[in-house]
């Protein structure tokens, strides 16, 4: 049987070949030869109570210049689709929570969606960590500036950040001398009127935000930690920090393992957890990268583990 593969994703005529993930996966999947359904949120849509999308079957290559090729345009029952990466980068607005309950018309049908669409709306990825409460640095959430006021007060020095961003976008580093507090509260917040997550900063950043991936539950054994720039307190690569490959320590291999445990009970298949001097800051669901730094530092195939898991899914479903 030939798999066929759909995948939501932004637009893919925009993305950076070298590090994202969504086109790592694409690559292993086309040399399993699997058909891949192109789409975009847009794409989705629900007619007679059944879930479509306006898809473009394509074909990808490993060419800076030229990574994929339409070969034709083609609307598709969704439930038609053996499998769907749901690969829409955040925000996860309202357009977001709306195309999750289209996938899970098919997913009702017995379409493998990853991740599981109710756990894409259950789960913020900025909050989510909280459930694991002993793992995670001190941690306010709230959007009243004198309640973040006292807590920079309490903590001396603080970062802080929208619970809808990513990239190490809107990220601010606070102490408690900063003459800048009010008008960052005030910025983050847009006049309390919006949730943000404040939490004591981890002076350990300097050895690297570790970014380990999760796949049906069990950590990969090689983590990326990213390095931030110097006079800099994002590692984020998005912004320009430096890739380093590493061996997943003890005491994060125990955190991963703890966390991997309740995604995989909550169908998330795929995800990639951030770990700062042994404190856990994000764990990310929703389009989880460093696939292809961690393939092009080492010789492990995180896509192939992932498909290969796929395949016994639905082997095991006889799909």
């Amino acid at each position: 049987m030939k798999i066929k593969l759909g995948v939501v994703m932004d637009p893919i005529e925009n993305i950076d070949i070298k590090k994202d993930s969504t086109f790592s996966i694409l690559l292993e999947s086309q040399k399993r030869n699997y058909k891949i359904y192109y789409m975009e949120i847009k794409d989705l849509y629900i007619y007679l109570n059944k879930a479509y999308a306006d898809t473009k079957i394509i074909k990808i290559t490993e060419n800076k210049n030229m990574w994929f090729d339409v070969i034709k345009k083609k609307k598709i029952l969704l439930s038609k689709l053996n499998i769907i990466f749901m690969r829409k980068d955040p925000p996860v607005n309202m357009e977001f929570i709306y195309s999750t309950y289209i996938l899970e018309f098919a997913e009702k049908m017995g379409t493998i969606i990853i991740n599981k669409p109710s756990s894409l709306r259950n789960f913020n990825e900025k909050l989510f960590s909280i459930l694991f409460s002993k793992f995670i640095p001190k941690t306010l959430v709230t959007r009243k500036k004198k309640k973040i006021k006292k807590f920079i007060k309490k903590n001396k020095d603080i970062i802080i950040k929208p619970l809808n961003g990513m990239g190490g976008k809107s990220i601010f580093r606070i102490k408690r001398e900063d003459l800048n507090a009010s008008v960052i509260i005030e910025t983050i917040t847009k006049n309390e009127s919006k949730y943000c997550i404040s939490q004591k900063y981890i002076k350990d950043i300097i050895n690297g935000d570790k970014r380990i991936i999760i796949i049906d539950g069990n950590p990969i054994e090689w983590c990326v930690s990213r390095m931030p720039k110097k006079d800099e307190y994002r590692g984020n690569l998005a912004i320009g920090g430096t890739a380093k490959l590493e061996k997943i320590n003890k005491r994060n291999l125990r955190i991963s393992k703890k966390i991997g445990k309740f995604l995989k009970k909550n169908g998330i298949l795929l995800a990639g957890i951030d770990i700062i001097g042994g404190k856990l800051i994000e764990i990310n669901i929703t389009s989880p990268t460093c696939i292809r730094e961690i393939e092009n530092f080492y010789s492990i195939s995180i896509s192939s583990i992932l498909l290969d898991k796929i395949e016994k899914i639905l082997k095991k479903n006889k799909l």
